[in-house]
């Protein structure tokens, strides 16, 4: 909950792709295999070869954290859906949400804190092998509220979709022992969706006259040790709310996506210092998986708060700099504020994967 890097069980981040991303990506991959099968028989036009590289370009080339395809998406969606879509935050399924007291010095003492992420380890471990395809989303928040005193709150959310498994209360009654052994643990019921009632460039206005600012956290230090948290939200001056999105992968899916991507690095990696970085992380990760572990696909969001748009905006230049001097890089999800600060909220725990781009 406290880290983002809780050793090999996250291997990277992984961005969840929409139905149309992925037709479009099987669309250019079958245009290009019938190019290159149809070259063995008789050399194509010079068009063809421009028309798949063109496409290709479109879905894969990188202007920034996104590609464009990604880019032109979120085009689409900010013209269709003016405020963030029920269904998509909704799925059917069954949702718990508790409240999450740690025991009193966990996060400030590095052997509780170890121990404490091994905790969430195992718990992602025993949700991940519930089912034979991933599903089960399991969801923690920290809000960091600045007035005299700074109050936290901690919530764990789990959400099982509806016909993964045969029995959700059994996942959701061992998933809420295991959590309960990290500290208090009180069932609790969120608050209703936050209206959104105004945009502007970076943020969004809620019904309660609060202005938030959402960033996807893309990538993180490995030498963090754990304590992030403790960086990014003690002792700031403003609001500030954090959440990771955890999406254990089941046994055997942890085994071919590790396998898969051992062969794609061998296969594409030219340089030779990035590829033993990647056996490294490669032998790493077989290790864990012999000895029982999952593969964990996650999504994590910071969300800053502020009671006006000058305020928002000053709180979101600060994080940019308490982020750089962390080296931590963020995304600041452009065309999508209006459903990414929900992702810092209970809610996210039952958000459809690629509802934020």
């Amino acid at each position: 909950m406290y880290s983002l890097t809780p050793g090999y069980r996250i291997p990277a981040l992984q961005r969840g792709l929409s139905s149309t991303e992925t037709l479009l990506t099987k669309i250019n991959a079958g245009v290009a295999g019938a190019v290159l099968m149809s070259a063995l028989l008789t050399p194509p036009p010079v068009w063809a070869f421009g028309a798949v590289g063109a496409a290709a370009a479109v879905l894969n080339m990188s202007p920034g954290p996104r590609s464009t395809g990604r880019w032109a998406a979120v085009g689409y969606r900010r013209l269709r859906e003016r405020t963030a879509p029920v269904r998509a935050m909704i799925q059917p399924g069954e949702t718990a949400t508790w409240a999450l007291y740690p025991h009193h010095g966990v996060m400030q003492d590095a052997v509780d804190r170890a121990q404490f992420h091994d905790a969430i380890s195992r718990a992602l471990t025993f949700a991940g092998s519930q089912a034979r395809t991933a599903g089960v989303q399991v969801h923690l928040t920290h809000h960091a509220a600045v007035g005299e005193y700074t109050d936290h709150a901690q919530t764990v959310s789990v959400h099982v979709p509806r016909g993964l498994v045969g029995s959700p209360a059994r996942v959701l009654d061992t998933l809420a022992d295991e959590f309960g052994a990290m500290g208090a643990l009180t069932r609790t019921t969120p608050d209703p969706v936050p209206v959104v009632t105004g945009r502007g460039p970076g943020w969004v206005e809620l019904g309660d006259r609060r202005f938030a600012a959402t960033a996807r956290v893309t990538s993180w230090p490995d030498e963090a040790g754990g304590d992030l948290m403790p960086r990014m939200l003690l002792g700031q001056p403003a609001d500030r709310s954090f959440a990771v999105l955890y999406r254990p992968l089941p046994v055997g899916q942890s085994r071919r996506s590790a396998k898969w991507q051992k062969a794609v690095s061998e296969a594409f990696t030219t340089d030779k210092i990035k590829a033993d970085t990647q056996d490294l992380a490669s032998a790493s990760t077989h290790d864990a998986l012999v000895q029982g572990a999952t593969l964990v696909d996650l999504d994590a969001y910071l969300t800053v708060w502020g009671d006006s748009p000058d305020s928002v905006t000053a709180a979101r230049w600060q994080l940019t700099l308490d982020a750089d001097r962390h080296r931590i890089t963020l995304d600041w999800l452009a065309g999508q504020q209006h459903r990414a600060h929900l992702m810092t909220t209970p809610h996210g725990a039952s958000t459809k994967k690629g509802a934020v781009l």
